[in-house]
């Protein structure tokens, strides 16, 4: 069989080369400060300071990641932030799926109402203080409910899974699920959700994403240490420039005080982040799918 190629004329080559250097331009932006953080956190405190570090580690050391896993709060908060990101992210997709089921039916009543109710909470809401005291009214201050609870269910989510269901599960498989003598619930468990894997997909990594960095919740309703998030630990080590005093002994040698808190700096952040790094690339093929969908109407 003979194949015809299609032969591409002056200004399509031109726009392509434009379009390889513009994409090409936005990686740079994007992909330089990371890289920079990476070889900073393997770098010897001086010559971080000096700004000796450009594209690659100086001094390649493994003092910063060492005096972090010495914190003493480093261990329990990240703890604490796996347990929040988990059973946080458990609750957060349950309720988003109950929510989003129903109003994507067209058989339920008054679903125009509730959704205007749950989009009014998007524009407007009672501020911090009111949600202050419902949560101390609620006994959650200094609980680990208090970072779960809170941020349960997003309204984005609920919108975005609710479009999923109703473009994707067709009015007549529920049909046929009811001549069978399918209730709603073993439908939505047996079909529904293994036919929603991409939307899951999208709004676990949402929900995952927004527990694993929150730090505000912490900082208003949390007071024991022992319950702080990794996050808030982050914020005490590079905005209050908090440093243990015992990781200045093994490094007393080869860095100042400052040295090590600019150490500190980027270790943490690369800690901090490489958990949701690792499991981003597994859901980030749903993406198109999942968040996408309902643009295109056939």
């Amino acid at each position: 069989m003979e194949t015809t190629n299609i032969r591409e004329t002056n200004t399509d080559r031109w726009f392509n080369i434009g379009n390889y250097v513009i994409l090409s331009l936005f990686l740079i932006t994007v992909l330089y400060p990371l890289v920079f953080i990476v070889s900073a956190s393997f770098s010897s405190p001086g010559a971080v300071i000096a700004g000796k570090v450009w594209l690659w580690p100086v001094d390649p050391t493994l003092d910063g990641y060492a005096a972090v896993f010495k914190h003493k709060l480093i261990w329990s908060s990240f703890r604490n932030s796996v347990i929040y990101t988990v059973v946080g992210t458990l609750i957060n997709v349950s309720l988003t799926i109950m929510a989003a089921y129903p109003l994507a039916r067209r058989d339920l009543y008054g679903k125009n109402v509730i959704m205007l109710l749950l989009v009014f909470t998007t524009m407007f809401s009672g501020g911090l203080i009111p949600n202050y005291l419902l949560v101390k009214d609620l006994n959650m201050l200094n609980t680990m409910w208090a970072m779960i609870l809170p941020t349960a269910m997003g309204v984005f989510n609920v919108i975005i899974a609710r479009t999923y269901f109703r473009t994707t599960i067709p009015d007549e498989v529920l049909e046929a699920a009811q001549l069978d003598g399918c209730n709603d619930f073993k439908f939505v468990w047996k079909i529904v959700i293994p036919l929603s894997g991409p939307i899951i997909a999208v709004i676990t990594l949402y929900s995952a994403v927004g527990y694993w960095n929150q730090y505000f919740n912490a900082l208003i309703y949390l007071k024991s240490p022992a319950l702080f998030p990794l996050q808030l630990v982050l914020r005490e080590i590079l905005v209050q420039n908090e440093v243990d005093a015992s990781m200045m002994s093994n490094l007393a040698d080869e860095a100042n005080r400052e040295g090590l808190r600019t150490l500190l700096k980027y270790s943490l952040i690369v800690v901090s982040s490489l958990p949701l790094m690792i499991a981003y690339p597994f859901v980030q093929k749903h993406f198109v799918k999942g968040v996408m969908i309902g643009s295109l109407k056939g």
